[in-house]
């Protein structure tokens, strides 16, 4: 038996690109995609994580439209992913939500003072450490999460490196989500 897995995507506090802590927007393509892809691999929720109001009526509108209104019937699947989509405005309440602390693990290049683990370690906990601990996979948007966010994890995951030339790493929020997914949960 496998853990339960959960993804959080972060938009408060992240850094921007001068280092200043911001909110980000939530774009259209984080809520629909990063939910198929949870879907997909058999993640148990998706929360996005940003203090604004205004953000997260934007997100409960796009939510609503395909989980009860005329989304639902046009394309059932879509309803499907967004069903398990939750809105929280601090991941203290996303980790406040369950019943057990879960494992919170994050993903940054830079060291954090927390123990980083490769993806090879993280798949045996999932898959057979035997615990039923739920584990937080915690992403950030705009150019990185703030420490604040760090001080809460358990954990970092590794970097991701390609093979490109120039050790080129800039992938979209949603790439990432979708390549963690697979190399933790893909058979």
């Amino acid at each position: 038996m496998r853990r339960p897995v959960h993804v959080a995507l972060i938009h408060w506090p992240v850094h921007d690109s001068t280092g200043a802590i911001v909110v980000t927007n939530v774009t259209n393509f984080d809520i629909h995609d990063i939910a198929r892809a949870s879907r997909t691999y058999g993640v148990e929720k998706y929360f996005i994580v940003n203090r604004m109001k205004e953000q997260l009526s934007f997100v409960a509108r796009v939510l609503d439209h395909w989980r009860v209104k005329t989304g639902s019937k046009y394309n059932p699947k879509r309803k499907a992913a967004l069903d398990m989509v939750e809105l929280k405005e601090t991941l203290e309440q996303v980790i406040e939500s369950f019943p057990e602390r879960p494992m919170v693990i994050s993903t940054s290049a830079r060291d954090r003072g927390i123990p980083r683990l490769s993806f090879k370690e993280v798949r045996e906990e999932i898959w057979n450490s035997g615990s039923t601990q739920p584990i937080l996979l915690v992403f950030g948007t705009g150019f990185g999460l703030a420490q604040s966010v760090f001080d809460q994890c358990d954990a970092l995951l590794e970097p991701m490196k390609g093979a490109s030339h120039d050790d080129y790493r800039h992938l979209s929020v949603r790439s990432a989500v979708s390549i963690c997914l697979d190399r933790l949960l893909g058979t």
